[in-house]
C-alpha cells in the first residue's frame, strides 16, 4: 500500500506565518516540526519511505527534500503550475498505476492534525484491505464530529456493510460542502453525518477509470505525461503538457460523479484537526474552550480565549485581551479578533499586485 502526502497550497488563511515563499506545510506551526514532517512521522509505523509520495509544486520540492531526506526524490511529485486538486490527483494516479499497478493507495493532506496516530493507521490498513478485496472501489475516512461546524464538507453515512478487524464499514449516502448553521447543527445531532476529512483509500486503475469517464481529455493528457516517466523528456513534457490540463477541483472532476454503490465510509474518532486556519488552530490545540495559545515569547495577563505567537525575537506582551489573534512574524504583525479571521485571505488577496506584494 502507498500514501500519497499532498502538500502544494499557498496556505493563506495562516498569513503572516505561511507565505508563497515558505507555505504553512513547511512552518513549525505546532512544536518544532512542519505539519508536513508530522505528517510523514505519523505513518512511519505502517509506510516504509519507499512507499511515501509527496506531490507539491515545483518551486518546493527542494524543501520537501530537505524535511524529509528519507523520501526518495523520484517520489516527490512536483507539479509545475498550480491547476487544482482535480489534476493533482490525477496526476499522482497516473504515476501510482506505472510505479504500483493494482496496489491501494491513501490520500492525505500535510496541514492536519491527528491525535490518535494508531487508530488512524488502523483505518488506514483496513481501506486498503477492503480496496484489495473490491478492486472498484473507493473509501472515505470521516472524523466523528466534536461540534457542529460550518467550515467543514459533512459526509452521510448509510447502513452498516462490513466488519474489518474490529473497525465498521458502513456503505456512503451523501455529503455536502460548509452548511449553513442550521442545518451543522442538525448533522451534528444526527449520529449519522460526520466531517469529510478529504482523506480516502482506492486504486490509482478505479480513479483513473472514473478520469477517463467524466474528464476523457485530462486523462488523454496525463496518459502522455506519464509515459515517459522515468525517461529522458519527462520533466520537458510534464512542463508542457501539465499547465494546459483544466483547472478543476477533484470533487467536480471525479467525487460527485462516483456510482454509489463503489463508495464506503469508516468512521471514527482519530482526534483530527485542520490547522490550515488561525481560528481551526486554536481549537485543535487547546484542551478547553476559551484557553489562551501563545507561541515564542509572550507575556499575558488577564488575557482569554486569544492565540499569540512570536516567530521572532522580540516579546510580545498582551493585557486584558479576549478573542484576539496576534501573530509576529520579521517583517508582518497581524492582529485581529478571533471572529474576523476568515477575512485574512482576503486582505492577502488585497495585497497581490500592489506595493505589498512582496509580503503575500
Amino acid at each position: 500500500m502507498k500514501a500519497v502526502i499532498f502538500a502544494g497550497g499557498v496556505g493563506t488563511r495562516l498569513w503572516p506565518l505561511s507565505r508563497k515563499k515558505s507555505p504553512k506545510q513547511f512552518e513549525q506551526i505546532v512544536g518544532n516540526s512542519s505539519t508536513l514532517q508530522l505528517s510523514v512521522e505519523r505513518l512511519t509505523s505502517s509506510f516504509t519511505p519507499e512507499q511515501i509520495y509527496i506531490s507539491t509544486g515545483m518551486p518546493y520540492v527542494d524543501m520537501v527534500s530537505d524535511q524529509l531526506p528519507d523520501i526518495p526524490k523520484d517520489n516527490i511529485i512536483g507539479e509545475p503550475e498550480m491547476r487544482d486538486v482535480g489534476p493533482a490527483v490525477g496526476l499522482i494516479s497516473a504515476i501510482l498505476r506505472k510505479d504500483a499497478p493494482g496496489e491501494p493507495f491513501a490520500i492525505l493532506w500535510s496541514d492536519h492534525l491527528v491525535k490518535n496516530v494508531k487508530l488512524f493507521n488502523r483505518i488506514l490498513g483496513v481501506g486498503g484491505k477492503l480496496v484489495e478485496k473490491d478492486k472498484d472501489s473507493i473509501v472515505f475516512i470521516g472524523q466523528t464530529p466534536r461540534f457542529a461546524s460550518e467550515n467543514l464538507g459533512w459526509i452521510e453515512r448509510d447502513k452498516k456493510q462490513n466488519e474489518i478487524e474490529g473497525i465498521d464499514v458502513y456503505g456512503f449516502k451523501s455529503w455536502k460542502y460548509r452548511p449553513d448553521k442550521v442545518t451543522a447543527d442538525k448533522f451534528f445531532k444526527s449520529g449519522k453525518h460526520l466531517w469529510n476529512l478529504g482523506y480516502f483509500v482506492t486504486t490509482p486503475e478505479f480513479l483513473l477509470k472514473q478520469y477517463k469517464k467524466y474528464v476523457p481529455e485530462m486523462y488523454e493528457k496525463l496518459q502522455k505525461i506519464v509515459e515517459l516517466r522515468g525517461k529522458a523528456g519527462y520533466e520537458k513534457r510534464l512542463k508542457e503538457i501539465y499547465p494546459t490540463l483544466e483547472k478543476i477541483s477533484f470533487d467536480n472532476a471525479i467525487l460527485e460523479k462516483i456510482e454509489t454503490g463503489n463508495r464506503y465510509v469508516i468512521a471514527e474518532d482519530i482526534g483530527w484537526s485542520d490547522v490550515g486556519a488561525w481560528e481551526a488552530l486554536k481549537e485543535a490545540l487547546e484542551d478547553e474552550p476559551g484557553q489562551n495559545i501563545t507561541k515564542g515569547k509572550v507575556i499575558i495577563n488577564n488575557c482569554s480565549d486569544s492565540l499569540i505567537y512570536s516567530y521572532t525575537g522580540q516579546t510580545v506582551a498582551a493585557i486584558d485581551l479576549d478573542h484576539m489573534m496576534i501573530v509576529n512574524t520579521e517583517d508582518v504583525l497581524l492582529i485581529c479578533p478571533k471572529k474576523s479571521t476568515p477575512k485574512v485571505k482576503e486582505l492577502v488577496n488585497s495585497l497581490v499586485g500592489t506595493d505589498n506584494d512582496h509580503l503575500t
